[in-house]
């Protein structure tokens, strides 16, 4: 545990170490920032720092495990009800727990100046990862092809862009963007692991990929359909 602890801090800093240094070279040699601005970033950067490698210890040791849990145990006991029940309320809840998809609705709604709700923006995105998470489980259960599943997400797409108003279709795609963040992805990759991993034969480990970009087009989809509601 203590060697994974040291390995996620090293990731922490190969990711933020390069981000400070070129933020430094610019405050000190473009903009000429003052000092009490440079040493605020710095602790900003400093507590950016520790909330990630907090963030990701909690991944590894708690949101993981459980995925792969809840994913083996509704698969061996057979109940694909429930497993895709817990799939859609899961992908829900996190996905609005995820700061991507808050980040983005509070921009939409600065943007649209309140035309826009954020909290409706957010459900809607929500609702739609809820969805394609639990088809997403469905497929790996019964063995559809994703390329199935992926062409006929896409051409939905496709169609519904016609009948969308133009800053709702791009608001759709950068939903379906930002549900691919830290909180969403390790969740439902966990659950796809533990549901193939129960499978055996029926299912390799390999049918776990492809859930996030069958979970990135749910919110995409919900967005158009809400543009379409309000437009």
């Amino acid at each position: 545990m203590v060697k994974e602890i040291k390995t996620i801090f090293l990731e922490v800093l190969q990711a933020i170490i390069p981000i400070v240094t070129v933020v430094t070279l610019i405050m000190f040699f473009v903009i000429r920032t003052p000092l009490d601005l440079f040493w605020q970033f710095i602790i900003g950067a400093a507590m950016v720092t520790a909330g990630l490698f907090l963030f990701l210890v909690g991944v590894r040791v708690s949101l993981l495990p459980i995925g792969e849990m809840i994913g083996s145990e509704f698969t061996s006991r057979g109940s694909l009800f429930f497993l895709l029940v817990a799939a859609f309320i899961f992908g829900f809840v996190i996905t609005i727990a995820e700061p991507d998809v808050r980040v983005l609705a509070h921009q939409v709604d600065i943007a649209s100046r309140g035309a826009i709700d954020s909290n409706i923006l957010i459900i809607a995105v929500a609702l739609g990862v809820g969805f394609f998470v639990a088809l997403a489980i469905f497929r790996i259960l019964i063995g559809i092809p994703i390329f199935y599943l992926l062409t006929a997400g896409y051409i939905l797409v496709v169609v519904l862009s016609f009948f969308t108003p133009p800053e709702f279709v791009a608001i759709s795609f950068d939903a379906g963007g930002v549900t691919t963040g830290p909180m969403a992805v390790p969740f439902i990759l966990a659950l796809g692991v533990g549901a193939t991993a129960v499978l055996g034969g029926k299912s390799t480990v390999s049918d776990t990929f492809g859930l996030i970009g069958l979970a990135s087009i749910g919110p995409v989809l919900s967005v158009m359909i809400l543009g379409v509601i309000f437009g």
